[in-house]
């Protein structure tokens, strides 16, 4: 099916002045919630509504990284970083949004962090994702691939206004970035907590804080505690906002056309992205 250009006017996402120039996104496959094959210790991080969704982008090499990169219509000298969940920089979903910061926009760019590894499979065993996930810590991500991120926005992008948007495992790459890089000059976190440093709350960069009343993934304990020592130790701007009734990764998990019940809480979530990025970027 198609998402026409009238769609996503309706939608908040798109302006009539932008609109014209950008591409209808373009649905090719029938929506389906994914099928977990693995009933001992089921994944308790829900895929979702997954998509056919090849994006209107393009896949390009950044030194020893593969990225998804999609302009805006016209000229920009602002660019997002998206960082993907645990299933990875190719998930079509996460390209959505990636489309989605671009046709307000942005230059976006969704890195393999990965650097090739195998994303999380929701039909493995849970019991396992401990093991998988030694070598794939948001929290100690290597500064040598952001850096040369940011140098690629900078120098092939003519990016001057740069910001990152994460989810999930993403999320908290977010902000990790917003703890240690002051030029990524705005963040938006859907899901996503890096608890386990010392200076967790310690922000360099503005950033909005997106989750989900009925997460299994993060119980809202860990939420409001990360809000009680942001109010105690942070000296730029944040918020916090939990969507009620919502779980995990509903921001870009769900299909916001076929979820009707959930459709109010995706579009604010993606307005409140948009607006973040709109007034520190």
């Amino acid at each position: 099916m198609e998402r026409s250009r009238m769609e996503l006017m309706k939608s908040g996402l798109v302006s009539s002045r932008n609109a014209s120039a950008f591409p209808a996104l373009r649905v090719t496959g029938k929506p389906e919630n994914y099928v977990i094959l693995n009933e001992d210790k089921p994944c308790p991080c829900d895929i979702g509504d997954r998509i056919e969704y090849g994006g209107l982008g393009h896949e390009v090499q950044v030194e020893h990284i593969k990225a998804y990169v999609v302009k805006p219509p016209s000229v920009s000298d602002k660019a997002v970083i998206v960082i993907q969940d645990i299933f990875g920089w190719q998930l079509p979903n996460t390209r959505y949004m990636a489309d989605m910061l671009a046709a307000n926009g942005y230059i976006a760019i969704c890195p393999d962090f990965f650097l090739n590894k195998e994303p999380w499979s929701p039909a493995r065993n849970w019991s396992k994702f401990q093991e998988w996930y030694e070598d794939k810590d948001p929290t100690k991500i290597n500064s040598i691939e952001v850096d040369a991120v940011l140098k690629f926005l900078k120098e092939q992008c003519g990016a001057k206004h740069i910001g990152a948007v994460g989810f999930c495992w993403g999320g908290v790459v977010t902000h990790y970035l917003a703890l240690q890089y002051p030029e990524v000059k705005a963040g938006v976190s859907v899901h996503g907590i890096a608890q386990e440093r010392e200076d967790a709350y310690e922000l360099k960069s503005p950033t909005l804080f997106i989750f989900a009343e009925n997460d299994f993934v993060i119980p809202l304990d860990q939420v409001r505690a990360l809000e009680a020592n942001l109010k105690e130790k942070c000296a730029v701007d944040y918020q916090v906002k939990i969507f009620p009734n919502q779980t995990h990764g509903f921001v870009y998990r769900k299909r916001e056309d076929i979820n009707p019940a959930e459709k109010p809480y995706i579009q604010e979530a993606r307005t409140d992205m948009l607006n973040w990025l709109n007034k520190y970027i």
